[in-house]
């Protein structure tokens, strides 16, 4: 087992252990989308475990906050400040890792998301805030804010009225920074998608001036990434879907049984065995994995952009005044 697919895989254990262990959560999506944000995170995402707060730092919003299991999974391994204890206190009270996730910068939770057709809308909001930022305060021989917000919905989420609202805005104002990921897997809580949607995605979306991009196979790291890296280049906001197969893996994948139902503890315990380890057990070779790219590749991100920083606070001190004002929110504004 390469490295990339060992650390597919204990995504996925980590995110099932945590649904059976608490008896509620949602398995499907953790199961389907491990992938895409293995993609992402290793090999794409910017931001700084050392400086969380990072004004450029990329956004990654869960619209499907459901799948909070595979997040949490993701931000353990990846190094934040989420421990193995966390993950085995996943939705009880008071713990870190409730059932859908909550604003903490530090945690690596850029927004709270939970109710389908909320995250989109956010993820607008944040890539206006920073194409606004960007118009406002970059200069031909030096930018200081140029990151990209990432989206990760299903099926559901583009079905809600807010999002098609949300999309519309995106296209018409050219949002080009923003990225939305969609796990394609035609299932979602009561059967599959053509009972209740038969739109045509590319179409509708492409009318609204999204860009769209298709992958066949979700488990693809390779295709998964070449079409994030492309959506880079576009001049309008981006809808890639990729097609997964929900609860991928288990007997019961497929179909809208997994989508809420947390796995029996002898089926998770199988796939368990056949990682190896301990229960919410990681291998170093994933830990490795994640320091040699994910945090490497952002904390040497921040220090290019931190020299940058520091060379814009001396050609435009003015400008720089503001900007820190405006981010810090200590910008006195008399109405």
């Amino acid at each position: 087992m390469n490295r990339d697919l060992h650390a597919v895989e204990t995504l996925r254990v980590l995110s099932v252990e945590q649904s059976t262990k608490a008896s509620s959560g949602h398995p499907g999506i953790a199961l389907g989308a491990a992938p895409i944000v293995h993609s992402l995170y290793s090999r794409i995402f910017r931001t700084s475990l050392k400086h969380p707060d990072w004004i450029n730092r990329d956004r990654f919003i869960l619209a499907a906050g459901h799948g909070s299991s595979l997040l949490y999974s993701l931000l353990h391994i990846a190094g934040f400040p989420i421990t193995r204890g966390d993950l085995a206190q996943f939705r009880q009270y008071g713990s870190m890792t409730p059932g859908h996730p909550e604003m903490d910068i530090k945690l690596g939770i850029d927004v709270t998301s939970g109710p389908l057709g909320q995250g989109i809308p956010e993820g607008v909001g944040m890539a206006l805030a920073e194409t606004f930022l960007a118009a406002k305060f970059n200069r031909d021989d030096l930018n200081i804010i140029d990151h990209y917000t990432y989206v990760l919905c299903g099926d559901g989420d583009l079905q809600e009225g807010v999002t098609q609202e949300a999309f519309s805005l995106a296209g018409h104002l050219a949002l080009n920074k923003l990225i939305v990921l969609y796990d394609s897997n035609d299932i979602q809580l009561d059967g599959v998608v053509s009972n209740a949607n038969t739109e045509l995605v590319r179409e509708k979306y492409e009318a609204m001036n999204w860009n769209y991009l298709f992958v066949k196979d979700g488990e693809d790291l390779d295709q998964v990434e070449k079409a994030i890296l492309k959506a880079q280049t576009s001049t309008k906001p981006t809808l890639i879907e990729i097609k997964t197969i929900i609860g991928r893996g288990v007997a019961s994948q497929n179909t809208s049984k997994v989508h809420g139902s947390p796995l029996p503890k002898d089926e998770v315990a199988k796939v368990r065995a056949q990682l190896g380890g301990e229960e919410f057990g990681v291998s170093e070779e994933v830990y490795d994995l994640y320091r040699d790219t994910f945090r490497n590749r952002g904390e040497k991100c921040y220090q290019d952009w931190s020299e940058k920083y520091n060379i814009y606070k001396q050609r435009y001190p003015e400008d720089f005044e503001l900007f820190e004002k405006l981010v810090s929110d200590t910008l006195d504004l008399d109405f």
